[in-house]
């Protein structure tokens, strides 16, 4: 069938051209190889389940890819001025989708951690998807204690979490010692499930630690450069003697050829 309807909607909008209706890694090979139907792409972005992220990593150098994201995750920080309901709702939001999700607190707080697990069973009564959120909270999700706060923080760059909420006061002076993380989400207001729908530039981000490398899926993601070099003839006076020794070390010969005859030294 179709999409639905808001889905095209929005593709309309952001100017798409062409909707291709598939699914799974069949539909990560149509898109690298092409098909009668689907034409071949130069590159495969956006997150899926495990088998398509597995057949991105297969058809990658047939074609470009923006990264491999795996199960979503939430890390939260909280101080002694969170709201205890509000950490366990964003909690519990982000296990709601799908059982290999993630969803951590780190808190200096034994109290606010006690008081956030009361929250947690306590809202799970409330929720209609609650078995898949207790698989999700009991593979890969917990409560940690930490020292201090700056050890919630040194912990969460290690982490590098796809997002990493901040509830805690004055969340904006902690953003210079946050080096890994997808996203970052200030305060209550700016909570993680903003940020699926409605908030930031984009919430296809790096999972699974590669936000210490790579960051969110962004417009660069569908641009590339090329280098183009024009040298004059005093440019290349200035470069050229400095190319042909460095071709003379490493013993590459005629690349040294190359350089030499262009300054004269050769017939």
């Amino acid at each position: 069938g179709l999409p639905h309807p808001t889905t095209i909607v929005a593709a309309a909008i952001a100017g798409v051209d062409a909707i291709y209706v598939g699914g799974g890694a069949q539909a990560i090979g149509a898109l690298a190889f092409g098909t009668a139907t689907v034409p071949r792409v130069d590159k495969v972005c956006g997150p899926g389940n495990i088998f398509t992220t597995l057949a991105k990593r297969q058809v990658f150098g047939i074609v470009g890819i923006d990264g491999l994201p795996g199960p979503t995750e939430t890390l939260v920080i909280a101080d002694e001025s969170a709201d205890p309901q509000l950490v366990a709702a964003d909690l519990l939001a982000q296990a709601e989708h799908d059982i290999l999700a993630c969803a951590i607190l780190l808190t200096p707080s034994q109290a606010m951690a006690e008081r956030v697990q009361a929250a947690v069973a306590s809202q799970l009564e409330e929720l209609g998807r609650a078995e898949v959120i207790v698989q999700s909270l009991e593979r890969g999700s917990g409560i940690v204690v930490t020292e201090t706060l700056a050890q919630s923080v040194a912990l969460a760059n290690q982490y590098a979490p796809e997002h990493l909420c901040l509830l805690v006061d004055q969340p904006e002076q902690y953003l210079e010692q946050i080096h890994n993380a997808g996203g970052i989400f200030l305060g209550e207001r700016s909570f993680e499930v903003l940020g699926d729908y409605v908030a930031g530039p984009s919430h296809v981000m790096p999972t699974g630690g590669t936000a210490r490398f790579t960051s969110p899926i962004n417009v660069n993601d569908f641009l590339k450069l090329i280098s183009v070099i024009g040298l004059n003839e005093e440019a290349f006076a200035q470069i050229g003697v400095a190319a042909e020794r460095m071709a003379n070390a490493e013993g590459l010969t005629a690349h040294a050829a190359a350089v030499s005859r262009r300054l004269g030294r050769q017939g």
